[in-house]
């Protein structure tokens, strides 16, 4: 490897995204909460749609989701196609109803609907969830690859831990100065830029790969992946595949719709749109670009799968880095780490300034300090954020070794999590009759019935099980089960024993309703709605036929 080749080329890369970060946002105030929260609420929708794509889009699925590929086979490209319908849902349903309240957290939307104490609740769910889940995954999967592929370790003559702690703390430090200094401005910047760079450095590798399969011609490179591995093509799992077929409509939308509709770190970068045109152009645009994600979240998996055999790969949270390492020219090794380690940084940063927001917005402001000014907010969520980023550094060192991967398990501890919150924003939406202490007790207890249930009739939780029967549910359907139960709890609850007084519509005092909040929905919103849901029923049939008969 010509290392002063790569490190040119990777520091001009990183150089300019970063230059052109400071360039763009350095006349904005960040000590208004509105520019350093929301960038303003002026962001066109392809940045909208990069900040979605790149906050989602990080080592934990370049790594762990083509690792899955590579044992599993493309059943796991469900987790690239079913977020389609899910961001349809966000477009049509669950954005006019955040939109029309004006807010900056999925928090607030609760306290609109229950009480504060529900907006407490959440908050600190979401705080911990990406504190002890998000982030250190990225962390984690960053460090592996970063690692694998570009030879930290040799190069620098140091430990493989000791690289790989090197770059976990690396990108800790770089995601922070974009969210201390740049605020949602210079991150949803730097994702659009970084988001270009990764689908195309993303569509080359299985490219590259394949005329190394094929000897130099990409045809025969595909027939060998066609031939021998068929049966990793097909993206119709049975019933004891990693995704069975059935969970693509039970766990598997839930967490789908929690994701792209609820998760803060997500429909934050919409609350950012300069009008809800632009944020529902964005979204559907991304729901666009997801389909691309198996072309290089899934595949690569499965080219690996062939050209190393499962001896080499491991529990698959290797594929991907010994392809790239195998394939990808010297010349463009700098560039792609560049792009590689943006991608990291965008999805760290972007959950980051989500931890930082809503601590600032729904706990500091909305709890601790009510009168707080935009200058104490904002800097109370930048020292906030500082803290976060040592839990997360000695949290991703504590990852690794499981059997199915990084993916999966990181799937795992966000149903448990996360679910009871999307159970509780539904009813919410859904019905006006359900008590705030319905909604509050759902939130906690979700949790540990979540645990429960996996613990008896799953594979356990985080490796603990005491299953008393020999009845065996897959995780998803028991995701769903206990979404549905907390859902038909809160609404029987509404029935039984309804809210005293109505829920209260008019926004909290730390949300200043805008007399020109414009609804006006996107011309284009029922065409290119279903010209994506029809594209990805087709995607997975064409690939479905391709495996059978290939």
């Amino acid at each position: 490897m010509n290392l002063s080749l790569t490190v040119a080329s990777f520091a001009l890369c990183t150089g300019l995204v970063g230059f052109a970060a400071w360039w763009r946002t350095r006349g904005l105030d960040n000590t208004s909460s509105q520019d350093y929260f929301l960038a303003g609420r002026k962001l066109p929708w392809i940045q909208v749609a990069g900040a979605l794509l790149l906050t989602n889009l990080s080592t934990e699925q370049l790594i762990g989701l083509n690792g899955a590929a590579s044992i599993h086979g493309a059943v796991v490209m469900a987790w690239e196609v079913v977020p389609v319908f899910a961001l349809i849902a966000m477009a049509w349903y669950f954005l006019p109803r955040y939109w029309s309240g004006n807010i900056t957290t999925v928090p607030q939307f609760l306290e609109q609907r229950f009480d504060a104490t529900s907006r407490r609740i959440m908050g600190i769910v979401f705080i911990v969830a990406i504190a002890l889940n998000i982030l250190p995954f990225v962390l984690y999967s960053g460090g592996v690859a970063m690692s694998t592929i570009f030879h930290v370790h040799t190069q620098l003559g140091i430990s493989e831990r000791a690289s790989f702690q090197l770059m976990a703390w690396s990108i800790g430090i770089i995601g922070t100065c974009y969210v201390l200094f740049g605020g949602m401005k210079a991150v949803a910047l730097s994702d659009t830029l970084y988001g270009a760079g990764l689908l195309i450095c993303g569509l080359l590798i299985p490219v590259l790969a394949l005329f190394k399969l094929g000897d130099g011609d990409l045809l025969a490179g595909l027939a060998r992946v066609l031939q021998h591995q068929a049966g990793k093509i097909n993206p119709v799992g049975g019933p004891r595949s990693n995704v069975p077929f059935d969970t693509l409509f039970t766990g598997m939308l839930f967490i789908n719709l929690f994701y792209w509709c609820t998760n803060q770190m997500i429909v934050q970068r919409s609350f950012g749109a300069k009008s809800f045109a632009e944020a529902q152009k964005g979204i559907l645009a991304t729901a666009g670009l997801k389909l691309l994600g198996p072309f290089f979240l899934v595949i690569p998996g499965i080219i690996a799968a062939e050209m190393f055999g499962p001896a080499a790969i491991g529990n698959g949270d290797l594929a991907y880095s010994l392809l790239v390492d195998a394939v990808l020219p010297p010349y463009l090794v700098g560039v792609f780490a560049a792009v590689f380690l943006g991608s990291v940084i965008s999805a760290f940063n972007g959950g980051l300034h989500s931890v930082s927001t809503m601590f600032s917005v729904d706990l500091y402001r909305g709890w601790l300090r009510p009168g707080s000014s935009d200058h104490e907010m904002v800097r109370a969520g930048k020292l906030f954020s500082v803290v976060i980023v040592f839990v997360a550094i000695f949290t991703s060192g504590l990852l690794g070794g499981s059997s199915e991967g990084i993916f999966t398990m990181m799937k795992q501890v966000m149903s448990a999590f996360k679910l009871p919150l999307l159970a509780v924003v539904i009813v919410g939406m859904l019905s006006r009759r359900v008590p705030a202490w319905a909604a509050n007790s759902s939130m906690i207890v979700g949790v540990f019935t979540s645990i429960l249930l996996n613990c008896l009739w799953g594979d356990g939780f985080l490796g603990f099980r005491f299953s008393l029967s020999s009845v065996h549910i897959h995780w998803l359907h028991l995701a769903a089960l206990n979404t549905l139960f907390l859902c038909v709890f809160m609404l029987v609850v509404g029935q039984v024993i309804p809210a005293v007084s109505p829920a209260p519509r008019a926004p909290q005092a730390d949300v200043k309703p805008s007399p020109a909040m414009d609804l006006t929905p996107w011309s284009g919103l029922r065409v290119a709605s279903v010209t994506v849901a029809v594209a990805a029923v087709v995607f997975y049939f064409a690939l479905w036929r391709l495996a059978r008969t290939g």
